[in-house]
């Protein structure tokens, strides 16, 4: 009874129940980016710090279930990130009236679904440095990142 039985669950049960965890998750990133207005009170609010969890945590998801996931589920989990990541990014230059931070996402906008995390993930760590001249396309992927991260 203590044992955890997983021979009753389908693969296709599988699929379904983890689109349903990546889109609930991109759901609650979407609130907490403003997307979504509260419910009791018709609003938008917006927490940065939560929405980059929920983002920082799918991209988590992405890295870990490389290679295991089907076309369906891995389409998925990179359109929602990718959408997650470009309304962060835009809500952030809201929130921040730095007039430098503002062409950021255009060369990143573009570029996003063809490279979904790997730039997030590999980038925030070592990205202390602020770079903030310059129009090259690295640039333009460490100010996304920048923006992402900060």
């Amino acid at each position: 009874m203590a044992e955890y039985q997983n021979t009753s669950v389908s693969s296709g049960e599988m699929a379904q129940r983890f689109i349903e965890f990546v889109m609930m998750q991109a759901q609650n990133a979407a609130f907490m980016l403003g997307q979504i207005p509260h419910p009791q009170t018709g609003k938008a609010e917006v927490n940065l710090d939560m929405a980059q969890l929920l983002i920082d945590q799918l991209v988590m998801i992405q890295e870990k279930t490389k290679g295991n996931l089907t076309n369906d589920e891995g389409r998925i989990l990179a359109n929602a990130l990718a959408n997650l990541q470009i309304a962060f990014v835009e809500v952030a230059q809201r929130q921040r009236p730095g007039g430098s931070v503002s062409p950021a996402p255009e060369p990143v906008a573009p570029s996003k679904p063809e490279v979904p995390s790997k730039p997030e993930v590999e980038s925030p760590a070592p990205g202390a440095g602020e770079a903030t001249a310059g129009g090259t396309e690295g640039d333009g992927k460490r100010k996304f990142v920048k923006s992402y991260g900060s």
